[in-house]
């Protein structure tokens, strides 16, 4: 991949700006009081159908079956099984898209499988979290309404239209009640206009970056020797990290226009993440921050619920929930090591760091460890061959995660900083 090529948006993020109008539209429709409820919900729901078209033609098909499928579940099933049955449906159709579409020969100029793939995922986190809901009790199911009736905010709240292609994750509850009662449009418009502002900035950023990269040297391949392959690998890792953050940016901007902005802290970016993502040098607090509505999805969905190795199982989990190509498999695999290794590796380094030269010296090294684990981490997950993760296994990139993993067998028994 050429730095050049690191420039263009991720797939999704042109219809996200499409977007934006009719989420602009249906809030000024809510806050004029000219739509009722049920008019809100079918233009969500419609909403989405439209964008899921548009953005990917007949592969909206099958974002639309596992959205049906669910929402027959939940109202057939009793509240004790909803979880199970929801998340065998979704895991199981998801595996199959995946390793459907990645064997077949398709255009590599098409994204429209790329954008499929996506909102799946995004799917199967909204579906398991109000199958979860309905387990717990957090939303009771009620039998006296008509069956389209009951149908009908399920269906909106899986295929909405500002969350359809990006998050952060909405419970089904604050969806419902941010659908209920809107309320004045200037003050998510602000807040939405301060997103793209931040957005437009990263852009810049990312751009004058990738100018400057590629005109010192070129392409950052993977088969490079020597240290020499740090710096690049980092680079090309933080690129990566600005196309992330400007995607979740808009993202939440989106869903600010239409009124259904996340709760404070609890999407995925805000400016205090950033700041904490690339200065943290403890890689479990980066992993608890990268993409925070996931990160807290997954705590619920699979560490709180597995009696043995829960940190490993969530890890796992991920890479199956990414796709199960080799690099995710490798990338994710490699994570759970090094969050186990940093857990026991600071609180052994902060105990031998008395003064506070040393202090100084300890936070500045590990701060750099966690840049660079984090950059081998990144593009192993982003590689797609399994030669080129073989050319990132064999580079001098891989030095610092052997170390980490060799750390954590000689600290295993030390006590560990959760």
């Amino acid at each position: 991949m050429c730095w050049a090529d690191l420039l263009v948006l991720l797939p999704a993020a042109p219809y996200q700006l499409v977007a934006f109008p009719f989420a602009a539209l249906f809030h000024h429709l809510c806050a004029s009081g000219r739509l009722s409820l049920t008019a809100r919900y079918i233009f969500l729901l419609a909403g989405g159908c439209l964008l899921a078209g548009t953005a990917m033609g007949i592969y909206a098909v099958l974002l639309v079956i596992p959205a049906a499928g669910s929402v027959l579940i939940l109202l057939s099933v009793s509240p004790a099984c909803a979880h199970t049955w929801v998340f065998a449906l979704q895991m199981s159709w998801q595996t199959v898209c995946h390793l459907g579409l990645s064997s077949q020969e398709l255009d590599p100029q098409d994204a429209r499988p790329a954008i499929a793939l996506s909102a799946i995922m995004l799917l199967t986190q909204k579906a398991t979290s109000l199958a979860l809901d309905i387990h717990e009790g957090v939303v009771p199911l009620q039998p006296g309404q008509g069956l389209l009736w009951r149908a009908l905010p399920f269906c909106s709240y899986l295929l909405f239209f500002p969350a359809l292609l990006g998050g952060p994750l909405c419970s089904f509850s604050r969806f419902r009640a941010q659908a209920e009662s809107s309320g004045a449009l200037p003050c998510p418009l602000r807040a939405a206009g301060q997103r793209c502002l931040c957005a437009l900035a990263l852009q810049g950023l990312r751009a004058g970056l990738a100018g400057g990269l590629a005109g010192r040297q070129g392409c950052a391949g993977l088969g490079c020797a020597g240290l020499g392959c740090l710096p690049r690998v980092w680079a090309r890792a933080l690129l990566l990290r600005l196309a992330y953050y400007q995607h979740w940016v808009l993202d939440e901007a989106l869903l600010e226009v239409a009124g259904f902005g996340p709760e404070a802290g609890q999407g995925d970016l805000s400016l205090r993440d950033l700041w904490t993502l690339e200065t943290t040098h403890c890689l479990a607090v980066f992993a608890r921050t990268w993409n925070k509505s996931t990160s807290r999805w997954l705590r619920r969905l699979v560490f709180q619920r597995c009696p043995a190795q829960p940190l490993l199982a969530t890890f796992a989990f991920s890479a199956w929930w990414h796709g199960l190509r080799p690099g995710q498999i490798f990338g994710f695999l490699c994570w759970a090591v090094m969050v186990e290794a940093d857990y026991r590796i600071h609180p052994f380094l902060s105990a031998r760091a008395t003064s506070q030269g040393v202090k100084l010296l300890y936070r500045g090294t590990t701060w750099v460890f966690t840049q660079l684990i984090v950059a081998y981490i990144l593009v192993a997950v982003e590689t797609e061959s399994f030669s080129m993760l073989c050319l990132l296994w064999t580079s001098c990139n891989s030095i610092l995660p052997l170390s980490y993993g060799f750390a954590l067998l000689l600290l295993a028994k030390k006590p560990k900083q959760n």
